[in-house]
Formats: C-alpha cells, sequence, structure tokens
C-alpha cells in the first residue's frame, strides 16, 4: 500500500521500521519539526525523523496542518491509507479524509480506557492489571474512533512506564502489519460509550512523593513516573528521583526509613529498586545509596 506515516517519539519507531520491512511504499513521513536539545541547545530531529532519514524516506515536518498549502501537498500524495502514531498534532477532518481509506491510528491502552495523551503513565499509575495496543479507525474526537484490532497484554507488577511503553511499542507494529494486510474485510467496532476515561498529560506537579499516601499508591506513582518524569523526594538538600520499586512488608511513620531504601508509607512500605541523584544517571537502589545518607526519614 502507498503509505502516509506519521509519528514523532521513539514509541513510533518500530512501527515505521515495521511497515517497511512488510514491503510497504512509504511515500512521505511527517514529524514534529526539530527542537532544541542537549546543552547545546541546538535543533535536534525527533527519533521519527532521524530513523525515516536512515532509511532514505522524505520527511515533512509542517507546524500545522490547517492550512490550504498544507493540505494540497498531503493530498497530492495520493495515498491509499495514513498511519499515525504519537504524532502530536491534530489532523483536520480535511486530512483525515484524504487518503483512500482514511487515517488508523495505533494508541497504547485498550479503547475506550484511557483515550487521550499519556494512556501508559496512567494505567501504571491507577494500578491497572491490564492494558494494550489498539488499531483505531481515527475520527474527528479524540480516540473516539471505531476499533478495528486490539492486542491485550498484563502490567507486570514491578513494571515502569519505560518497560510496558517498549512491549506496547513493538505489539503496536505487528498489529498495524496485520491490519494492513487484512484491513479489506476487518470489521470496525464502535467503541463503548461505557468505561470511558481520559489520560491526562503528565503534570510534573505530580511528581513528588507523598509518603502519607498507601504503599500501593506510591509504588504506582514511582513505577508509572519512571522514566519521565521521574518521582522524586528530597533527601536533604538533594533532589532524588525514584524510578523502580516494589510493595514489601513493613511498618513506620510516613517516610520513615526502615532499612536500605526501604520507606513506610500510609500503610506498609516501599522498597525503592533503582534511583537517580542529580547529575548522575539511573542506577540499582543499592549503588545510589553509596555516599548518599538517607537519614531517619524523606520528605
Amino acid at each position: 500500500m502507498r503509505i502516509v506515516f506519521m509519528g514523532t517519539p521513539d514509541f513510533s519507531v518500530p512501527v515505521l521500521e515495521a511497515l517497511v520491512e512488510a514491503g510497504h511504499e512509504v511515500v512521505a513521513v511527517y514529524s514534529q519539526p526539530p527542537r532544541p536539545a542537549g546543552r547545546g541547545k541546538k535543533d535536534r530531529p525527533s527519533p521519527v525523523q532521524a530513523r525515516a532519514e536512515a532509511l532514505g524516506l522524505p520527511v515533512r515536518h509542517p507546524v500545522s496542518l490547517k492550512g490550504e498549502d498544507a493540505q494540497a501537498a498531503f493530498a497530492a500524495l495520493d495515498a491509499d491509507i495514513a498511519v499515525v502514531v504519537a504524532y502530536g498534532l491534530i489532523l483536520p477532518q480535511v486530512i483525515l479524509d484524504a487518503p483512500t481509506h482514511g487515517c488508523l491510528n495505533i494508541h497504547a491502552s485498550l479503547l475506550p480506557r484511557w483515550r487521550g495523551a499519556a494512556p501508559i503513565h496512567r494505567a501504571i499509575m491507577a494500578g491497572d492489571q491490564q492494558t494494550g495496543v489498539c488499531i483505531m479507525q481515527m475520527e474527528a474526537g479524540l480516540d473516539t474512533g471505531p476499533v478495528l484490532f486490539r492486542k491485550p497484554t498484563d502490567i507486570g507488577a514491578e513494571e515502569t512506564t519505560g518497560q510496558l511503553h517498549d512491549r506496547l511499542s513493538q505489539m503496536g507494529a505487528a498489529l498495524i502489519v496485520r491490519a494492513l494486510a487484512t484491513h479489506a474485510t476487518a470489521l470496525p467496532q464502535k467503541q463503548s460509550e461505557v468505561g470511558v476515561t481520559y489520560a491526562s498529560k503528565i503534570d510534573k506537579a505530580e511528581a513528588r512523593v507523598d509518603w502519607t499516601k498507601p504503599a500501593v499508591e506510591v509504588d504506582r506513582l514511582i513505577r508509572g513516573l519512571s522514566p519521565f518524569p521521574g518521582a522524586w523526594v528530597m533527601v536533604g538538600e538533594e533532589r532524588v528521583k525514584l524510578l523502580g520499586s516494589r510493595v514489601v512488608a513493613g511498618a513506620g511513620e510516613a517516610g520513615q526509613v526502615l532499612h536500605g531504601f526501604t520507606i513506610a508509607c500510609a500503610d506498609g512500605a516501599v522498597e525503592v529498586t533503582v534511583a537517580q541523584r542529580a547529575g548522575k544517571r539511573a542506577m540499582p537502589a543499592e549503588q545510589t545509596l553509596q555516599g548518599l545518607d538517607l537519614g531517619l526519614s524523606l520528605s
């Protein structure tokens, strides 16, 4: 098929690679424009743009698709279908209608649960036991379109957003290849109006750990915000990110250091397994503790 691919972050890269490997003709890749990054704040292309250029694919990065020129350029591609995954721009109806078979979106949740921007984070933070990937026919609403394919997966007891992100990305890549191969005979299913939830964008104000919460909630926060933006605590005057954890037995005053990197919560305790000090890389908690005095309690 003649495909327009639209994506931006690392999550989208395996999907692009899978489409090329499956023999589809990717006539253009749309991605967010390069952004300033790194210490020098030089413009850096998105992961999708970098991979597309390495594959020899033409890349476009308009700042908007609302203008007539951008819409005419998109329509001129004469695509059979567009595949969209974490692109980052709203697609006007004229864009959705341009490809012969419309636009398919790969969404990292079991719709209608967790429509919106941060479905992986929110699934872990809410304590969901299961999530998955859906292939959806796009329409004007926010992740409201009919679902063609879905594949569930269990969330591991100690799995972080970063780990689940990588698994769902690979699942989405495999599922879109299957979807395109059987698209002509697939029967889209309208999403239920029951069980709709919205995965709002992560606010950094959510990231500070509150040890007065139950241990299960603290654990979900740590794993759900790992690796970005990273749940954090103050150790003296230093902010330390907590990037991996598990719920363990233990009791004490909220925030009390019980032993090692095990901290008492409102009920139960959380053992931090991965942490990151300011200016250093993430490492196992026992290594982080070398040269770091937690004291008697954390705030």
